[in-house]
């Protein structure tokens, strides 16, 4: 954790210091949140978005219940005329 001074300039901006940007691994362009608290200002990192790929999805829906038949899973789902949804898992 460092500590470091700077100032204001006459545009509102300010430098922060090199040995800072580093150790965050801040570079040109890095998103930052910028927050009044009681305390002063509060300068946080945005993270990237990553991508997602599918496989990144793969478990991530847990199902915690009885085993699913693949028939019963590949079965057209029917509604009934109002509007309840039959239960598929017990057929």
């Amino acid at each position: 954790m460092s500590i470091s001074t700077t100032a204001l300039s006459s545009n509102g901006q300010i430098n922060i210091p090199i040995e800072i940007l580093n150790e965050l691994h801040w570079e040109a362009g890095h998103q930052l949140s910028i927050e009044t608290t009681e305390a002063g200002v509060l300068l946080k990192s945005i993270p990237k978005k990553k991508k997602l790929r599918l496989e990144d999805l793969r478990g991530f829906l847990k199902y915690d219940g009885p085993p699913v038949s693949i028939e019963v899973l590949c079965k057209p789902v029917e509604y009934s005329n109002d509007g309840e949804e039959p239960d598929q898992r017990s057929q």
